[in-house]
């Protein structure tokens, strides 16, 4: 294919795979649970940080913790006490556990006090160009308060050499208005034209399949590779086409 024969058969499968029925079978549909704003983005940022491995079982640990939430994330966060604690004992989801959820529900308290939510420190290190400082940036912040050590390695640093897959996603679905309901578009002070696509096993073997990425890694490298090429498709909206890649590597089993 020629660079208008592929923009053109992207733009199509895009298309085709983000409608509001593929909410159904992704991670997504957990903050599709929520109208509240606060709730969006935290339901959203906590689903994203569990959302690999097993589907079935990314959707059942995020509906479990949201009711362990009481189903209202932000004011159970915002009047968090540590004997609220007591109840998430015993929670995991592969190596993500009780003490890394108990951090991650204090951190995220002290971002809605003392920071002005998860918007605002996003946005603050974003450019018009990028999100991957943003990225390192947050988890400066997000790592303020004392933890364990092990707790790091469930956010990614692009900036490490990480592509950052489950960041970007949730970038994607805070930022990204997409006018099918599918992205919420909540996020209205970072430009869709500077997210990166999640880069995973899907996105990046069907990628390389259509020429756009030649890295072997799925790393942040592999990410600026894609994204380069992704922009020269469409500059205002690339991460449309996480929509297509991923829509062919997981459902097109014979492409």
């Amino acid at each position: 294919m020629n660079k208008k024969e592929l923009q053109e058969f992207l733009n199509f499968k895009a298309e085709q795979y983000n409608q509001p029925k593929f909410i159904e079978t992704d991670p997504i549909q957990i903050p599709h649970l929520f109208s509240k704003k606060e709730d969006i983005e935290i339901s959203g940022f906590l689903t994203a940080t569990i959302a690999w491995g097993n589907r079935k079982s990314i959707l059942n640990n995020a509906q479990r913790l949201m009711e362990l939430l009481d189903m209202s994330p932000h004011e159970f966060i915002i009047n968090l006490k540590e004997k609220d604690l007591e109840r998430f004992e015993g929670f995991v989801h592969r190596t993500f556990n009780e003490t890394d959820l108990k951090y991650f529900l204090k951190s995220l308290q002290q971002i809605y006090l003392n920071h002005g939510g998860l918007e605002s420190v996003f946005t603050k290190n974003s450019s018009a160009i990028s999100t991957q400082n943003s990225i390192h940036e947050f988890k400066k912040v997000f790592f303020e308060l004392p933890h364990l050590k092990r707790t790091q390695k469930h956010v990614s640093d692009p900036l490490k050499n990480s592509a950052a897959k489950r960041i970007n996603m949730y970038l994607r679905w805070m930022v990204r208005n997409d006018r099918n309901g599918v992205d919420f578009g909540l996020w209205n002070n970072i430009s869709s034209a500077a997210l990166s696509c999640p880069l995973d096993v899907h996105s990046g073997n069907i990628a390389r399949k259509l020429g756009l990425l030649k890295r072997k890694q799925n790393d942040a490298k592999a990410l600026v590779e894609l994204d380069n090429s992704l922009r020269g498709l469409d500059k205002n909206d690339p991460v449309k086409y996480d929509f297509a890649l991923f829509g062919i590597g997981a459902f097109e089993k014979d492409f």
